[in-house]
């Protein structure tokens, strides 16, 4: 079976192919096409059936889809869950829902809890709490705090034990490091992380139909924090 993947949540993006064994669901990726940021809704459609034509398939050959579904850009993420929705609901196939943060966590191959952490700008961070001893990953929270609320949340938090905190962002490692705080710089989380958390997700049954995919954003839009009544 064939698993389309998709991130549109940061400033690029890409979209990946994998295939799934039948006989022992072994999941490997066919290929990855890296999508230049502010033209997703040019580019989805058109680069998606290159993909699948490059490797001889159709859309109708499509078997599921693993859409990252945030944190991270408001607009980049509302174009490609509309994508992924669309064709979804057309062939009538599953989309399991992948958190950037629990891709981050997976990456650092600690057992026990983990801290997961992105630039959110605007002095603040996006902060996910995992259980990575629990199969599949545990998520005790996903937040957007400032750098010093983080700070303080961590140097206050002597009764939680933490194995790790890691961030693919190699200028917030260093400010965490130098603030104190021990963290791993890994990797941006690739297409075959995706395809590998969103095939666990659909193993286990946790998949999303078209119409409820909903992007997680974690923080409001300026929108929404400006139109609040003031008082």
């Amino acid at each position: 079976m064939l698993l389309l993947t998709i991130d549109t949540s940061g400033k690029d993006g890409g979209l990946g192919l994998a295939q799934v064994a039948e006989e022992n669901s072994d999941i490997s990726l066919v290929d990855t096409v890296p999508l230049a940021g502010g033209t997703f809704s040019a580019q989805l459609v058109p680069q998606i059936s290159a993909l699948l034509a490059k490797h001889g398939h159709k859309k109708s050959d499509l078997s599921a889809f693993a859409a990252v579904s945030g944190p991270g850009s408001f607009t980049g993420l509302r174009v490609g869950l509309a994508a992924i929705k669309a064709l979804a609901e057309v062939l009538q196939k599953p989309i399991a829902a992948v958190s950037l943060l629990e891709a981050v966590a997976c990456l650092t191959q600690i057992r026990g809890r983990v801290r997961a952490i992105l630039d959110a700008g605007r002095g603040e961070i996006y902060a996910g709490d995992y259980e990575l001893s629990d199969e599949p990953p545990r998520m005790h929270s996903e937040r957007l705090l400032t750098r010093e609320e983080f700070q303080s949340e961590v140097r206050g938090e002597g009764k939680m034990l933490v194995h790790g905190t890691a961030t693919p962002d190699a200028a917030l490692a260093e400010f965490l490091r130098c603030a104190g705080v021990p963290c791993v710089h890994v990797a941006y989380p690739g297409s075959n992380v995706i395809a590998r958390l969103g095939w666990r997700h659909i193993q286990l049954g946790r998949i999303v139909r078209p119409e409820d995919l909903e992007a997680n954003y974690i923080r409001r839009s300026d929108a929404e924090i400006f139109s609040q009544p003031r008082h």
